[in-house]
C-alpha cells in the first residue's frame, strides 16, 4: 500500500496574498538595487574613480539583485508545491542552495561596508587600532576580493556536500511499501543538515559585523553625549548628522539580524514542523530586509540622494513641459 505524507496546503487567498507580496517586494527591491548599481556603474563606464564606499555598494547591489531573483523563485516554488515530498525536488533544493550562496556573499560584503564605516568614522586612541582602521580603508578592494574568494570556497564545500549526499540521489524515489514515510523523513533531515552545514559560513562575517557595528555604535553614542554637553542648540547640524548615522546603523543591524534569523528558521518550519504559512512569513521577511536596506543606503548616501533629486527634477520638468505643450494645443486657432 502506498503511504503518502500529509499535504501541506494553504488557502487560495493566502497564496494570492503571499504571491502579490512577493511580486511587490521583488519589484521594489530590484528597482532600488538596480538604481544603486546603475548610479555607481555609470562612473565605471565614464572611467571616473570610485570611492571605497561606492565600490562596496556596487558589489552589494549586484549581489542583492541576484538574491531578489532567487527569493522570488523561492516564493513561486513555495506557492505551488503541495505535498511534503515536493521540498525534496532537485529544482527546489537547487534554488535554496543558490540562495544560501548569494545570501552569504551579501553578508560578507555588508560586513566590508560596516568595517569601512567603522574605519572612517571612529576615532581610535590606540595606535594599533588606528593602524588597523587605516589599513582597512586602504585595502577595501582586496577585502572585497577576499570576500569573493571565501564565498567561492564555501560554494565548493557546500556543492560537494550537496551533490555527494544520498538525499540528492534519491529525491524522486518513492517506495510502495510501509517505509515510504520513513524514507522521506530521512531525506528531509539530510537536506536540513546540509542547509545548516552551508549556513555555518555566515558565522564569521556575522561576528565581524557585530564587532564593527558595536564599536561604531558605542563611538557615535559617546560622541553624541559629548556634543550635547558642549552645545545647547538642539538643531546643531553636526549633532543631527550623528543622530541620523546612528539611526541608520541601528536599522541596518536590525535588518541584518532579522534576515539571518528568518533564514535559519525557514528550513525547520518547512522540513521538521510542516508549517507552510510560517515559511511564507520567513521568505517575506527575507525579501523585505534587502529592500529596506537599499532604501536606507539611498537615503543616507549623498551621491545616491543627488541622483534621486536629479531624476525627480527631470520628471517634474518633463511633466511641466508636456502640460504647457498640451495647453498650447488647446488654444483656439492653433493646429
Amino acid at each position: 500500500m502506498l503511504m503518502l505524507p500529509p499535504a501541506v496546503t494553504v488557502s487560495y487567498e493566502v497564496k494570492c496574498a503571499f504571491l502579490c507580496l512577493s511580486i511587490l517586494e521583488f519589484v521594489v527591491g530590484t528597482l532600488a538595487n538596480a538604481f544603486i548599481f546603475s548610479v555607481n556603474f555609470r562612473d565605471v563606464v565614464r572611467r571616473q574613480p570610485l570611492s571605497n564606499c561606492d565600490l562596496v555598494l556596487l558589489s552589494l547591489s549586484l549581489t542583492r539583485l541576484f538574491l531578489h531573483v532567487l527569493l522570488f523563485l523561492y516564493a513561486i516554488q513555495l506557492t505551488h508545491f503541495q505535498q511534503m515530498e515536493d521540498p525534496l525536488r532537485v529544482s527546489y533544493q537547487t534554488i535554496v542552495m543558490l540562495w544560501m550562496i548569494a545570501n552569504q556573499a551579501g553578508f560578507w560584503i555588508a560586513t566590508c561596508l560596516s568595517l569601512l564605516y567603522c574605519s572612517k568614522i571612529v576615532r581610535f586612541s590606540c595606535a594599533f587600532l588606528l593602524c588597523l582602521a587605516t589599513w582597512t580603508s586602504r585595502k577595501m578592494p582586496q577585502m572585497l576580493l577576499g570576500s569573493i574568494l571565501l564565498t567561492s570556497v564555501c560554494t565548493v564545500i557546500c556543492s560537494w556536500d550537496y551533490f555527494s549526499n544520498p538525499h540528492f540521489m534519491g529525491t524522486t524515489t518513492l517506495f510502495t511499501n510501509n517505509g515510504t514515510e520513513f524514507h522521506l523523513q530521512i531525506e528531509k533531515l539530510s537536506f536540513f543538515n546540509s542547509f545548516l552545514f552551508c549556513n555555518l559560513g555566515s558565522i564569521p562575517p556575522f561576528l565581524c559585523f557585530v564587532a564593527s557595528s558595536g564599536v561604531l555604535i558605542v563611538s557615535l553614542w559617546q560622541h553624541m553625549r559629548t556634543m550635547r554637553a558642549k552645545t545647547r542648540d538642539s538643531r546643531d547640524p553636526s549633532l543631527e548628522a550623528h543622530i541620523k548615522a546612528l539611526k541608520s546603523l541601528v536599522s541596518f543591524f536590525f535588518l541584518y539580524v532579522v534576515s539571518l534569523c528568518a533564514a535559519l528558521l525557514s528550513m525547520p518550519l518547512l522540513i521538521l514542523w510542516h508549517n507552510k504559512i510560517g515559511v511564507m512569513v520567513c521568505v517575506g521577511i527575507m525579501a523585505a530586509c534587502p529592500s529596506g536596506h537599499a532604501a536606507i543606503v539611498i537615503s543616507g548616501n549623498a551621491k545616491l540622494r543627488a541622483a534621486v533629486d536629479a531624476i525627480l527634477l527631470w520628471a517634474r520638468t518633463s511633466l511641466k513641459v508636456r502640460a504647457e505643450h498640451q495647453a498650447v494645443l488647446l488654444v483656439p486657432g492653433r493646429c
